[in-house]
């Protein structure tokens, strides 16, 4: 990284510039239709209590038993995150009281993951990257969730989440500011939702995140940090960090110390606040589950799973920079969802690779976002999509009546072949056809004549004027063509 790229992203104090440190834990929902160690169900929006097990209840006598594609996916992610998978792990037990916690501890992982140290390269503004460490990736069973808002006197506790597999993936202090850590959580919601092990929906609190935050001199040893809990949106994300280093240099200039706390967003006072004092590991009493054996990973297993992932999106972004001859930007926004990057595979197919991306930008996307939807939901099909460029490519339609064929196809369904057949939307390529319109409009505006031969940028008014006549299906460049020879204008060509 450059040294401007450093220096813009200091905070400027009273007393001096000082550098953001951060690092995040990011809880992933494990994609599975059962839970870590029950065959209770995980799906969202369920009724309260209703998918709950014995084991999930924390009932007497009640033993966990590991689900072996929970453990699947964990090394799946770490693959994918080019990650070290260790080949044997064992299960702890996290003590801490929660009310929605049966238990009164979670099953989780602490000096021995499943998955250790890997990387995760992200994408920075001006086409720079930075490489951000992974520590670890750990599994460990979700707890229940309490709902505050049922009743004026009493909290109720729903179970359905308790048990639900979490991989928690917790990065090393490599970050340096707010666009990092939402460039970075992007990034790793891209890797996941290509591997299928967690659907990434920040909205249902499927993928959530702490963010460690202190400051520290530019170069000087790391100060105290702060873990901001359970922040589940980019732009909180972003704001919590820019907030808590603000008001820690806030802190230190006046003289004061920081305290090693846990604390939460509050989104719409746009501030974090006090929870409680920071835990250390001693403070939950770790020590293995002694009704789980260690899990002994087999290497043939391991490199079964390795040869069925897909294309990740760095790879998928080097391929379309390679192949189809797009800047590293265009690639870059096309891989961050695999539907996407398919989708413009599909449209591009046999046509300019980068007039596919711009009809794909400039067209689909917008509708798109107009309507609320994603690219999977997109109503016109890559392919015919591809019917409807390939259609202008060959000079059968103009870019105006693609574009109206479009929103025909759009709100209506159709093949666009079909459509410019049966509407008669053909482009006038016809030369005579072509002259009549033009000599039609300049007799009609004899006054305008000299002053488009005296100024020539005023022609693209008759331009205007001969596509109006023609009903939109003109050849754009015939009518300039003839239009210039007929009022005497330089051809700039």
């Amino acid at each position: 990284m450059s040294q401007a790229a450093k220096k813009s992203k200091l905070i400027k104090g009273e007393t001096g510039e000082w550098e953001i440190v951060i690092g995040m834990e990011v809880h992933a929902q494990v994609l599975s239709e059962a839970k870590l160690f029950s065959g209770a169900a995980t799906a969202f929006g369920a009724s309260p209590n209703s998918q709950v097990s014995f084991v999930d209840a924390a009932m007497p006598g009640m033993l966990p038993v590991i689900n072996r594609f929970c453990v699947e996916q964990a090394v799946r992610t770490g693959l994918g995150l080019k990650a070290k998978i260790n080949r044997r792990s064992v299960f702890d037990r996290k003590n801490y009281f929660y009310p929605d916690l049966p238990q009164g501890y979670q099953i989780s992982q602490y000096k021995q993951p499943v998955v250790g140290e890997g990387e995760v390269l992200i994408d920075l503004p001006g086409g720079e990257s930075a490489v951000v460490g992974i520590e670890r990736l750990h599994l460990e069973q979700d707890a229940g969730k309490s709902l505050h808002d049922q009743h004026a006197d009493y909290s109720y506790v729903d179970l359905n989440r308790a048990g639900v597999a979490l991989m928690e993936i917790v990065s090393r202090p490599d970050l340096r500011c707010a666009d990092e850590a939402v460039a970075y959580l992007k990034k790793l919601r891209a890797i996941v939702r290509y591997l299928g092990t967690c659907d990434g929906n920040m909205e249902e609190g499927s993928m959530r995140a702490d963010v460690n935050v202190s400051v520290r001199r530019p170069g000087g040893p790391l100060g105290t940090r702060c873990e901001i809990k359970n922040v589940n949106s980019m732009r909180f994300i972003a704001q919590a960090i820019e907030f808590e280093a603000r008001r820690q240099v806030d802190i230190l200039e006046s003289g004061g110390s920081i305290r090693q706390e846990t604390r939460l967003f509050d989104s719409k006072a746009g501030e974090t606040r006090s929870m409680r004092s920071k835990e250390e590991a001693h403070d939950y009493r770790y020590f293995p589950d002694p009704d789980l054996l260690p899990l002994e990973l087999d290497e043939d297993w391991i490199r079964t799973i390795e040869a069925s992932l897909p294309e990740l999106p760095d790879e998928k972004k080097a391929r379309f920079i390679k192949d189809y001859g797009l800047d590293a930007y265009d690639a870059g926004v096309l891989v961050t969802e695999r539907e996407l990057a398919d989708y413009y595979e599909e449209l591009a197919r046999g046509i300019d690779a980068k007039l596919a991306v711009n009809w794909l930008n400039n067209e689909i996307l917008g509708r798109l976002n107009k309507d609320g939807l994603s690219i999977a939901e997109c109503p016109v099909s890559a392919t015919a999509n591809n019917a409807i460029i390939a259609m202008i490519v060959d000079g059968t339609i103009s870019g105006k009546i693609a574009k109206d064929i479009l929103d025909i196809v759009w709100s209506e369904g159709g093949d666009p072949k079909t459509v410019v057949e049966a509407r008669g939307l053909r482009q006038v390529t016809d030369t005579g056809a072509i002259e009549a319109a033009v000599e039609k409009v300049i007799a009609a505006n004899p006054d305008k004549v000299a002053a488009a031969q005296a100024k020539p940028k005023l022609a693209g008014w008759f331009v205007g004027q001969v596509m109006k006549e023609t009903g939109g299906k003109a050849n754009p460049q015939a009518v300039n063509a003839i239009l210039k020879s007929r009022l005497g204008l330089p051809d700039e060509g």
